[in-house]
């Protein structure tokens, strides 16, 4: 237990909270404590019965059954593995900036919940931050299934096609892909690379809450220079023998 106990401590503090959601909430719902259908996003519940706590839930609760724990268990490590890996890379020393990227994703991935009918959104939004970090570390040359080998950059992609592949749903993954890739050429690619106008910015009250640790300026700042490759499994053992994202189907409970 205090193995337990020391490995959850040395989790930075944002990704320890959304892993310890990502933990509770499903297990309330196993467990029985709440109903687990008032943790899905219904988008008639939450406009007509203002069922606002949905949107959140949504996005922290997985059906633990026989057939989909294994599943659940990937979901968690990818959480942790690329949350932790962003937290203290690129947006080392600035939460706010980190929370404000996690806000923005949660929003879109939300928007796109209500409109396509989507009970539930934890994929979505895992895939969302392995999007962001591949693009930061695109150069790293990553490990799969079979021996394949190819850059970062290109992980969110083959984790969808593998996905597709194994007959299992993609959709999850291709949304939370779009959203990723929204959130870093809005935030990146078109005002610094394009010269564009910049459209986001983390508000300034997330800065009084959660100021940047070591006095630097307010704002991220620019992508870090590319890495030499180097070669790494990808997510530490990401390419196994599963399903990653199956979930549910668009639709289904």
């Amino acid at each position: 237990m205090s193995d337990i106990a020391d490995f959850f401590r040395s989790i930075p503090f944002i990704t320890r909270s959304w892993f310890a959601a990502s933990v509770a909430v499903p297990f309330i719902g196993k467990l029985g404590l709440v109903d687990f259908r008032n943790l899905l996003l219904f988008p008639e519940l939450v406009f007509s019965r203002f069922h606002l706590w949905r949107p959140v839930t949504a996005a922290l609760y997985y059906p633990i059954t026989p057939n989909t724990g294994f599943m659940y268990l990937i979901n968690l490590y990818f959480l942790y593995q690329y949350s932790t890996r962003l937290e203290t890379g690129p947006f080392s020393d600035r939460p706010a900036d980190y929370i404000f990227m996690l806000f923005f994703n949660w929003i879109c991935i939300v928007i796109t919940g209500l409109l396509m009918n989507m009970q539930l959104l934890m994929i979505p939004l895992i895939m969302s931050v392995l999007y962001v970090w591949a693009q930061f570390n695109k150069d790293i040359v990553m490990s799969f299934w079979f021996g394949t080998r190819f850059k970062a950059h290109y992980l969110p992609w083959v984790i969808l096609g593998f996905n597709f592949i194994m007959g299992g749903s993609f959709v999850n993954e291709l949304i939370g892909n779009l959203v990723g890739h929204l959130y870093f050429f809005l935030m990146f690619k078109y005002p610094m690379d394009l010269g564009g106008r910049t459209f986001l910015s983390t508000p300034e009250f997330l800065y009084r809450y959660f100021p940047n640790r070591r006095g630097g300026v307010s704002g991220f700042g620019v992508p870090p220079t590319r890495r030499p490759a180097v070669q790494e499994q990808a997510g530490g053992g990401g390419g196994g023998r599963h399903n990653w994202g199956q979930g549910f189907r668009l639709g289904g409970e």
